[in-house]
């Protein structure tokens, strides 16, 4: 175990750190982190906007009304979310740069909406919302970062009007942005350009049915998510924080998938995809954290005799409701810990096929799309994530799953404590008594 464990340490924590300090990386998570508070205003909205059984409660045409009152709050935020993890990558991106943030950004969205078509159903100077959203998601992403790159380039090369002394701060900068915007945006110009003249006729549909359509379908299946499942796993193993890592790879696929769930969602329609961003967040991250450990605190209760499991459930279990499972993780321990090596691993990817598996047959439906807080307390989380309470069940029973899956290996590790305790040598690490 010991060898095994050491081959996983050389070979993954070196991948992981080159993954965790990766500029494009750090600015597509820190980008969507920007939209996050957006995209959860507008979730909530979409929750209220489709309450179960409220049209038979306030009649149709009510209902109706109700749900157009409450319509512009998701169509002004998770319609159009591709808008603000465009500014938000872009800020982040210049600003590792050290260059001016806000410039960063607002460059990238004018370079993204210059590449953008114009033109919906033979009007122009209309812009379809869904090339905002999910179709338009990759090329935002993609245009941001070279946005981005284009304007620091500019940038330090010196290529900027300086004003004279005296002139307030805020217009020397705006000057001094001028000229490596106009370089920028006029190059996204010619692209736009050339691409009307080429098959495809737009940048937009380019890089969908190259790039987008193949991730998304691949990122949508059960193989890929396991993938990413077993490396946040492994990666929380080794003490780096595996959420964090593989969601700066994923986040783009799982938003994706989640918008267009929404958008059938809203529409009244099958939603098309199972996994999507809520699939990972409710169904595996939302039940205790990273591992679903408020399965292993509700074990430490159950069958915890020895001190430091008591007075660690007692210290874990708050926190552990909203999804915070630090304390868990660092004081069972479960990083660097052989025991708790194969339920760590083994439990999120039995839950992950189970849940899979339970959605594909119609026993409970798919996520909505809408984003749930990462706070929210296991049961309610899945019930608004599937707008159902087949989802918070679904949860309960992957919770069960869990605990079963832990409970052999809880009973040594609570036993070696106990053992400890009792010879007076006091509470140790798990660790070096394995």
């Amino acid at each position: 175990m010991n060898k095994f464990m050491q081959v996983l340490e050389n070979v993954l924590l070196p991948v992981a750190d080159k993954l965790n300090n990766n500029r494009y990386l750090t600015a597509l998570r820190d980008g969507f982190m920007v939209a996050l508070p957006l995209i959860i205003f507008g979730s909530i909205f979409v929750v209220l906007a489709n309450l179960p059984f409220l049209d038979k409660l306030i009649g149709k045409d009510a209902y109706s009304t109700y749900q157009s009152a409450l319509g512009p709050a998701s169509a002004a935020t998770l319609t159009i979310m591709g808008l603000f993890v465009i500014i938000g990558i872009g800020s982040k991106l210049t600003e590792h740069y050290g260059g001016e943030s806000l410039y960063g950004g607002v460059a990238a969205l004018a370079a993204f909406l210059i590449l953008t078509p114009q033109t919906f159903e033979g009007v122009n100077g209309v812009i379809p919302t869904s090339s905002l959203g999910a179709q338009g998601m990759f090329v935002g992403i993609l245009t941001a970062f070279i946005a981005a790159e284009l304007y620091r380039f500019f940038t330090q090369r010196g290529w900027t009007l300086k004003m004279p002394n005296g002139v307030p701060d805020a217009v020397a900068r705006s000057f001094s942005a001028l000229i490596p915007i106009t370089l920028t945006l006029s190059t996204f110009l010619i692209v736009r350009v050339i691409f009307e003249y080429l098959p495809y006729g737009s940048v937009q549909n380019f890089v969908y049915d190259v790039v987008q359509a193949p991730l998304t379908s691949l990122g949508s299946g059960l193989p890929a998510t396991i993938v990413a499942v077993l490396l946040i796993q492994v990666f929380w193993f080794f003490g780096l924080h595996g959420q964090i890592i593989v969601n700066s790879v994923f986040d783009p696929i799982w938003y994706a998938l989640a918008n267009e769930n929404l958008q059938a969602f809203q529409a009244g329609e099958e939603l098309p995809h199972i996994v999507s961003k809520q699939f990972i967040d409710s169904f595996i991250v939302g039940m205790g954290g990273s591992g679903m450990t408020l399965a292993v605190i509700l074990g430490i209760f159950i069958i915890g005799k020895s001190r430091q499991m008591k007075e660690l459930g007692k210290i874990g279990a708050p926190a552990g409701l909203f999804n915070v499972n630090e304390p868990i993780i660092f004081g069972l321990p479960i990083i660097m810990n052989p025991l708790a090596f194969i339920p760590w691993l083994l439990a999120p990817v039995i839950v992950a096929v189970f849940t899979y598996f339970v959605m594909a047959t119609g026993i409970v439906p798919p996520p909505t799309g809408v984003i749930v807080p990462w706070t929210t307390p296991t049961i309610l989380n899945g019930a608004l994530a599937t707008n159902s309470w087949q989802g918070g069940v679904l949860q309960a029973v992957n919770i069960f799953i869990v605990f079963t899956i832990w409970w052999p290996f809880l009973r040594i590790m609570d036993k070696q404590y106990y053992e400890l305790e009792r010879s007076g040598e006091g509470s140790t690490d798990i660790n070096k008594s394995a």
